[in-house]
């Protein structure tokens, strides 16, 4: 068994941790902190303690990993005090603000022989997931070029903001998804492009990125952006043979938002409407074109790392070095800013 406690009650907690958390019966949650009990806006477990004590869950006994769940400003305080605490830590991205900060809380992890990650859990999406089916089975030829999409039409969000912080910036908020996404699959890149812009301006917040990876001949481009009144696909996958379109993103985080949890059999499944469409050239010369069944998602299958980690000594899925990369992709971004 694997007992653990969270920093943080909000959103991040109780929307993309507990309801998966919850379907594993090898975790325990022990214990939640937050600082203001008059700020708890979600319904309290049962059996779990809500602490406003900091010491209380830093000084448990039997907490053996702490999830930290808060905003980015305040990871790498919360990370050094788990670790201090010889506990190991699970860490929300972004995963902390800047490169420096991540390779001095893995330093403290390694010196102290613990386990710390970062909370990739949109490794685990299904359109994902998908994408890799498709390329391994090779039908669309050598791989040329992937385009991956992450789009929103939320013009109020950029309008409203009057300053700029780069690691609160869109890059940083939905460039680690993406990136890490790219890095965990392709590795390291070649060399990288960074279009990286303010489109209403300067001293507005950052509200576009597309980033062009290249790994040889292969061109692996991440795009986002908060003015698409009609989203992109969410990955076109190009080879030397076919391609892979799939317009629809993994659907966990819109069940969440419904609170549609992942005890439904069909939660975050993709139906006929959302499979992605795969046209090829075959051995005979034939174009065909057919649906792929999606392969299902689970964000909670960082859990399941983190468990074999912690409780049978395996190695981390998410490493060090990708996370401490993807860092460095994101500082670098912001310091291209348009």
């Amino acid at each position: 068994m694997l007992t653990i406690g969270y920093i943080g009650n909000g959103k991040s907690t109780n929307r993309y941790h507990l309801p998966f958390v919850l379907q594993r019966e090898n975790i325990k949650v022990k214990t939640i902190y937050r600082r203001n009990p008059n700020h708890d806006n979600w319904d309290k477990l049962a059996g779990v303690t809500y602490t406003s004590d900091l010491d209380e869950l830093l000084n448990d006994k039997d907490i053996q990993l702490i999830v930290i769940c808060t905003k980015h400003d305040s990871h790498y305080e919360y990370a050094k005090l788990v670790l201090e605490h010889n506990k190991h830590c699970l860490v929300e991205k972004p995963f902390m603000e800047t490169s420096e900060q991540a390779k001095e809380i893995f330093a403290l992890a390694k010196e102290k022989g613990l386990l710390v990650q970062a909370y990739q859990n949109r490794r685990f999406d299904s359109d994902f997931l998908t994408v890799q089916k498709v390329i391994e089975e090779g039908k669309i030829g050598d791989l040329l070029e992937v385009e991956m999409h992450y789009d929103y039409y939320r013009p109020e969000v950029p309008e409203a903001a009057d300053s700029f912080d780069p690691a609160a910036s869109y890059l940083y908020g939905h460039g680690c998804h993406t990136l890490d996404q790219v890095i965990s699959y392709f590795g390291k890149p070649d060399h990288i492009h960074y279009d990286v812009r303010q489109l209403l301006g300067q001293g507005r917040m950052n509200d576009y990125f597309d980033l062009d990876l290249y790994y040889g001949t292969l061109k692996v481009s991440v795009k986002s952006s908060y003015f698409r009144l009609k989203e992109r696909p969410s990955f076109v996958v190009y080879g030397k043979k076919g391609s892979f379109v799939k317009e629809t993103k993994d659907r966990q985080e819109e069940h969440l938002k419904q609170f549609y949890m992942p005890e439904n059999k069909d939660f975050g499944i993709d139906t006929l409407d959302h499979y992605g469409v795969l046209t090829y050239v075959d051995e005979d010369g034939t174009i065909r074109e057919e649906k792929v069944k999606s392969v299902n998602g689970d964000y909670g299958r960082v859990y399941d790392d983190i468990y074999e980690a912690v409780i049978n000594g395996k190695e981390k899925t998410i490493t060090d070095e990708q996370t401490v990369l993807q860092m460095e992709m994101l500082e670098t971004g912001v310091k291209n800013l348009k």
